[in-house]
């Protein structure tokens, strides 16, 4: 494990009785445990040339994009949404639901490929999440999705990139 990893995961202990209790992976847990997804050690600024300003903006800037104004809302061809920085797989079109909310929202996401924060920037606390590999800031989870988990992942479609069923994957980027 590298230095900087585990001094990163030590450095989250303490926070550990903040982190929400979604079925995601903890930032804790993506850093020193036994996850499939090895978090890349690249500075956010490192991803600014690849990506639109706008993304760049909510994946590394925490910011969030304008409701209504992505086309993944209306997309709903099978497929996987992947990150739009590293294209770490998040999430499986069959989980993905029409929330009313101007977002993507999706009811799950694929396991062990997020890690969730907690976040008081709208004064109450909510679970921020963001991809497990680049940690690049997606949405927000909350506890008013559909049965049976009852949790709707409202993601910034800015952050995610669609592809189809019939498409293959690209390869991850470092």
């Amino acid at each position: 494990m590298k230095r900087r990893s585990l001094l990163r995961g030590i450095a989250l202990l303490p926070t550990l009785p903040l982190l929400g209790s979604h079925a995601s992976t903890s930032l804790a847990a993506a850093v020193g445990a036994g996850v499939t997804v090895s978090p890349l050690d690249k500075p956010h600024s490192a991803w600014r040339d690849l990506l639109s300003p706008e993304a760049y903006a909510v994946l590394f800037e925490e910011d969030t994009e304008r409701a209504g104004s992505s086309p993944l809302n209306d997309e709903k061809r099978a497929g996987t949404y992947i990150c739009a920085a590293c294209y770490l797989p998040l999430f499986d079109s069959q989980h993905k639901y029409e929330s009313g909310t101007g977002w993507p929202s999706f009811t799950q996401p694929i396991e062990g490929h997020t890690a969730t924060k907690r976040d008081f920037k709208l004064i109450f606390p909510r679970t921020e999440y963001h991809c497990a590999r680049c940690g690049g800031h997606q949405g927000h989870v909350f506890d008013d999705g559909p049965p049976p988990r009852g949790e709707r992942w409202c993601n910034n479609g800015v952050a995610l990139r669609f592809i189809p069923e019939d498409q293959p994957l690209p390869a991850l980027r470092s």
